[in-house]
């Protein structure tokens, strides 16, 4: 199944979450938008690096950073910045502040209603593809000699910033340049979400799949059945063809990754379903046969995969290896050095507790005939596992026709459903109260927030 719906965080805000991510090699500090003189409400360390102040010194300060204004700065160059921010618009700036030369961007952010909430400020320091040009006149130097040597300053300061700018037409090539917003997870157009209506419905029929070959396989392992109905040989080659199916799909869905978030990158995809399950997906999908009655190592370990399959993920394939029909029951009814009943034996038992005991044709044909029915066996092997199982054995009471035994296992498995299912309630309970709790922490970390910076209430 599509894994718990861990992941399953449908639309969620990640604005800030791709911002840093994007913006990890870049100074850049958010302003509210709605609030008088915008207010920072976030700074990354690159730009607390370089303005030379601490992140609470920062917040709640002018997104404009008059703070950083020096007696140099130009009064225009501020005017603009201020207009920037007054009309909502993008805009780059180079600004002298204390921390020196500055190369400032400014971009809205829109939320759903196309309102600007924030305003992203990216800052750049270019002191050093800045310096002063001295005054050559007085040192004999002609105008030319100027003209030359602040040419080559320029192409310098040009061919240091192309990749800034370069990286900044990105960015800045279209109006706006995130929105605040509840995204969808987007995904490459051959990547399925693990979660979507189709990735659904195709678990579902897996997992209907994997009741019928959890029934199927120990039966035809068991009883050594042959199907040779041409209608149960289409089905069982149609199950092998959507297990194999299931396997290219799996190939291209999305997952889960560490941190609760869904992985679409086909690399990691591939590379994740390679290093887990794929293998044994692949073993228990493919339809073997036998052409020589003998029973390898190698048969009987790839038999053990399929039934590991079984077991651990529910969805196996609907045959094993035809060399594991050589069962450990054809050897546990007659001792073959002495040629007797083995009273010990497990499926001698079996014969007994059903009624219809086995008996031996010496006159006849030499085999065993007799005994109960294949579905009558299948019933009383299930109904021993489950109670084996279980470790409640088979107690005083037990059933004895195969709709008592029938009704004790569907009892069971029942009851294992309700204990499940009170058990995640129980975990939803916890995740409840854990859930509150963190609640209660952000509130009460908002207020002293509030408190701090003294935050009108209105």
């Amino acid at each position: 199944m599509a894994g718990g719906r861990r992941g399953l965080v449908a639309p969620q805000n990640t604005f800030l979450e791709n911002i840093v991510r994007r913006s990890n090699d870049t100074n850049f500090v958010l302003g509210n938008a709605q609030i008088v003189d915008w207010p920072i409400v976030y700074s990354n360390d690159g730009f607390c690096k370089l303005s030379g102040y601490h992140r609470a010194e920062v917040m709640q300060k002018s997104s404009t950073c008059s703070f950083m204004y020096g007696e140099l700065t130009d009064k225009d160059t501020t005017e603009k910045v201020r207009l920037t921010f007054e009309n909502y618009e993008m805009n780059s700036f180079e600004i002298l502040m204390d921390a020196g030369v500055v190369f400032v961007k400014i971009a809205p952010i829109r939320n759903e209603q196309e309102k600007v909430v924030l305003f992203l400020c990216t800052f750049s320091d270019i002191t050093a593809f800045k310096q002063p040009i001295e005054d050559d006149s007085s040192k004999g130097w002609g105008k030319f000699a100027r003209l030359t040597r602040a040419l080559t300053s320029s192409r310098g300061v040009l061919q240091q910033m192309q990749p800034t700018v370069h990286k900044g037409e990105n960015v800045h090539k279209h109006s706006r340049l995130a929105e605040y917003k509840q995204e969808t997870p987007k995904t490459p157009p051959h990547i399925i979400l693990h979660y979507c209506l189709f990735k659904t419905t195709w678990d579902w029929v897996i997992l209907i799949l994997t009741f019928y070959t959890a029934i199927m396989v120990p039966y035809n392992v068991s009883f050594k059945t042959k199907q040779n109905n041409v209608t149960w040989l289409v089905v069982d080659s149609i199950v092998d063809v959507i297990f194999l199916v299931d396997i290219v799909l799996n190939f291209h869905t999305t997952f889960v990754g560490p941190a609760g978030e869904v992985i679409s990158d086909p690399k990691l995809i591939r590379m994740n379903y390679l290093k887990t399950w794929f293998v044994i997906d692949l073993l228990s999908a493919c339809r073997t046969t036998s052409s020589t009655p003998s029973r390898t190592w190698t048969s009987s370990l790839f038999s053990s995969l399929k039934v590991v399959r079984l077991l651990r993920l529910g969805r196996v394939a609907r045959k094993l290896d035809h060399y594991i029909e050589f069962s450990i029951g054809d050897y546990e009814v007659i001792d073959e050095e002495t040629n007797y009943v083995r009273m010990d034996s497990w499926l001698y038992i079996l014969a007994e507790s059903v009624g219809n005991p086995y008996r031996f044709n010496v006159s006849g044909s030499g085999k065993w005939e007799g005994g109960p029915n294949k579905d009558s066996v299948y019933i009383t092997s299930l109904y021993f596992t489950m109670t084996s199982l279980t470790s409640i054995g088979f107690g005083n009471i037990a059933p004895t026709t195969d709709g008592e035994k029938i009704f004790a296992v569907a009892m069971m498995i029942g009851s294992l459903l309700y204990a499940t299912i009170f058990g995640n309630v129980t975990t939803i309970f916890q995740q409840m109260y854990a859930n509150t709790n963190r609640y209660h922490e952000m509130i009460n970390s908002v207020r002293d927030f509030l408190k701090l910076y003294q935050v009108p209430r209105a």
